[in-house]
């Protein structure tokens, strides 16, 4: 038994090829989703599971090389937003959870995103808060910072060709790494480096649109990971969204405000259902 009596547990299923943790929580025929953000965890997510599983069942997914402080099992192979979706949608199936609310934050909302504009079938409402999945633009001084890595690596990729220098070549990518990488970047695992790259380079604008579910965006107004101007971009192409501005609050709204985000949570998917 979890907190307040609830019942909860830990499901590991094998789904596209990889070994997923759920944390299940709660009871009844309704069920919700919680999505976390890129190098996060379920357990982010459980004062959200702990009220919504006082009235439905609730399942959080550890995604494949992110959960467990990082030390859940990464993908079979580097994988996109494509494959993380699919890989929720058959969570979803698996668990019989079809409909389910959505919570989801970050990266999350990226799988969130692709996931209702592909299989709406699956998803009830979503609360998406600092929700990535829009590419910001790039700057001047990000395009000459890219092009110098991508000339510096290029170098150390013909030093490996040549066979003569031993390990100095991966010793410099690495090095790259470190000093151009953004911290997210640097913590990754190599074949976890490729997954990064294979995300955040999907943009989801398109989606938007095809999105039937009713959704309620949560923003940090000072979020600099996924600026607000994204949301407003994301409310206005979502045919049914609203969107909560969150003053003074960052990235991690949803927890700097968290008993004023589970109220709009309990508001959002709970009265009147």
């Amino acid at each position: 038994m979890g907190k307040n009596g609830v019942e909860c547990g830990i499901m590991q299923l094998n789904v596209c090829g990889a070994k997923v943790d759920v944390m299940l929580s709660g009871e009844g025929q309704r069920a919700a989703l919680l999505l976390h953000g890129w190098g996060c965890s379920a357990q982010m997510m459980s004062t959200v599971s702990g009220l919504l599983a006082k009235h439905m069942r609730v399942a959080a997914i550890d995604f494949p090389g992110h959960g467990n402080q990082g030390k859940a099992p990464e993908p079979p192979e580097p994988w996109g937003v494509p494959e993380y979706m699919e890989m929720t949608a058959a969570v979803i199936r698996e668990l019989g959870l079809a409909p389910c609310d959505i919570v989801a934050h970050s990266f999350g909302a990226r799988v969130a995103i692709l996931l209702a504009s592909t299989y709406p079938e699956l998803v009830g409402r979503m609360i998406l808060t600092g929700a990535a999945g829009i590419r910001k633009p790039a700057t001047g001084k990000a395009t000459a910072k890219q092009k110098l890595y991508k000339g510096l690596r290029g170098t150390m990729n013909v030093l490996d060709k040549a066979h003569i220098f031993g390990d100095l070549p991966e010793k410099g990518r690495e090095a790259l790494v470190q000093k151009f990488g953004s911290p997210d970047y640097r913590a990754l695992t190599p074949e976890m480096r490729k997954t990064f790259n294979k995300v955040i380079t999907l943009d989801l604008t398109d989606r938007l649109d095809k999105i039937q579910s009713s959704t309620l965006l949560y923003w940090g107004e000072q979020d600099t990971e996924t600026p607000l101007w994204m949301g407003r971009l994301m409310e206005e192409k979502i045919p049914d969204a609203g969107l909560v501005v969150e003053p003074g609050c960052g990235h991690f709204a949803y927890l700097e405000q968290n008993a004023k985000f589970l109220r709009i949570v309990g508001s959002f998917l709970l009265e009147g259902r």
